[in-house]
């Protein structure tokens, strides 16, 4: 069977302690390869490599490590399809979506961060006879966390802006979905990558990232993945006064004003709900439509939702995949099953999906839909992270606004109407680090993303993500 292997210093190396982990396809329910479960020596080796790495990389001219990256994007692109059959073998989700967006954006990292650092400016200020500049200085060996849902995409959006400022990186995936990171370490010599300077090590969270985030020697960490992991990751940081951000969950709420568009509007939802089989951190979970609306929703809804083709992740029509794992399979049936007990009716879907052929032991979950919640209800409150969605009635913008957030998460929000002033207006309140109005998911790399109270701190993208990664130095002259 096919063993992955941690990516260190430029070799391939199984886990000093020989110890894997089964990688499992989730349409099929069969493990198909191994992970190594590496512990403190293999993130001491990665770090050490890192450290020994540092000093030449961060000296290496910006327009250096700005071909390089460009050179890791073409090979990327040149084996797109290769790339991409592995994400959906690892990830359960549809071929079509792999090729079509996750690939492609790995790419787009690397070449919108490989030229964002050749245009960063510096500051300077000048008064009075003194000169204050500003230079912006790479930190050291930072890691990088990244969770299953997008697996090569959130990987690289975090890899590229580290590398391209200068730092080297110790970058751990998730165990669950390893094997586009292992692909990646593969090709980084071929794209010209010095040794050391990216070192990928596998592994469980409470073994490989435990021993990554206590590291004396780890400047700084980017974590994306689920807020109580997130919350033990600042607790240990804390007494070590490391610079940390972290992208963690959301229960994003859809507000469907009558005035909007409705066929655009439905269109969306279907999308913004149940994309990925709902496995996006961004999908509007909670959906509340104007009262005068929602009868009408509702039926024109659930009948789009019937029409969604669970299948085989590799057939063409199929619009939903597999669930990743079978433990998040179980967590998002029984999620379903509390819903009901808390007086949730389910319009639509509610139970595992049974396929024939190659697929009749993966983890398969109908589209569901669930009605009649109250808004405190655990069902609203907590996020699920599969493909279940409620929908409930609001009655005017206050209304609207105080749905939407009455959550402890606040990561994103969608609104749909024509009336401009009240976009702006619930834009404005709703508490959500990110606002789509009349559209989702449309996304530009220059723009920070983050989110509110329990969705995280700090933010990525663009220049945000350029200043996570550097230290400010001010040089003061005076002439």
């Amino acid at each position: 069977m096919n063993k992955i292997q941690n990516y260190i210093d430029g070799k391939m190396l199984p886990p000093q302690s020989g110890l894997w982990l089964d990688n499992v396809e989730p349409a099929t329910g069969k493990c198909y390869s191994l992970v190594p479960d590496s512990d403190s020596r293999d993130v001491g080796a990665a770090v050490k490599a890192a450290r020994r790495a540092f000093p030449p990389w961060s000296s290496t001219h910006i327009t250096e490590r700005s071909a390089i990256l460009h050179r890791i994007a073409d090979v990327i692109e040149s084996r797109l399809e290769t790339f991409a059959q592995a994400e959906s073998i690892d990830n359960g989700k549809p071929l079509w979506l792999s090729r079509s967006v996750d690939i492609p954006r790995c790419a787009s990292n690397f070449r919108f961060f490989a030229n964002l650092v050749t245009s960063t400016e510096s500051q300077s200020h000048h008064s009075q006879g003194v000169v204050n500049y500003t230079l912006r200085k790479p930190l050291g060996p930072v890691a990088c966390i990244s969770p299953w849902n997008l697996p090569l995409y959130l990987f690289t959006w975090k890899i590229a802006p580290a590398l391209a400022a200068g730092n080297t990186v110790i970058a751990k995936p998730s165990e669950v979905t390893p094997m586009t990171a292992f692909m990646l370490g593969e090709l980084c010599a071929e794209a010209g990558l010095p040794d050391g300077v990216l070192n990928i090590v596998h592994g469980s969270g409470s073994r490989t990232g435990n021993a990554l985030v206590d590291h004396d020697d780890i400047q700084a960490i980017s974590f994306t993945g689920g807020t109580a992991t997130g919350k033990h990751i600042a607790s240990v940081t804390a007494s070590k006064l490391k610079k940390i951000s972290l992208e963690l969950g959301g229960k994003n709420p859809n507000l469907i004003f009558a005035d909007c568009d409705y066929e655009l509007m439905l269109q969306t939802t279907l999308r913004s709900s149940f994309a990925n089989q709902g496995q996006i951190c961004l999908c509007g979970s909670r959906i509340y439509i104007q009262r005068s609306l929602y009868g009408k929703f509702r039926e024109d809804f659930v009948a789009r939702v019937k029409q969604l083709r669970v299948g085989d992740p590799n057939e063409p029509d199929s619009n939903q995949g597999a669930i990743v794992s079978q433990q998040h399979f179980e967590k998002v049936l029984g999620c379903i099953e509390t819903a009901k007990r808390e007086g949730g009716k389910v319009l639509c879907g509610g139970h595992q999906a049974n396929l024939s052929g190659r697929c009749e032991h993966g983890w398969f979950i109908h589209p569901t839909v669930i009605e009649g919640l109250a808004n405190d209800s655990q069902t609203n409150q907590q996020e699920i992270f599969g493909p279940v969605v409620s929908i409930a009635p609001f009655d005017d913008v206050d209304d609207a606004i105080e749905k939407a957030n009455e959550s402890q998460y606040g990561l994103a929000a969608t609104i749909w109407t024509s009336d401009l002033t009240a976009a702006h207006r619930v834009a404005d309140e709703v508490e959500a680090g990110i606002v789509w109005i009349n559209c989702w998911l449309e996304r530009d790399l220059r723009t920070p993303f983050g989110g509110m109270k329990q969705s995280g701190l700090g933010r990525e993208g663009g220049m945000e993500a350029m200043r996570f990664w550097t230290e400010p130095k001010n040089v003061c002259i005076k002439f």
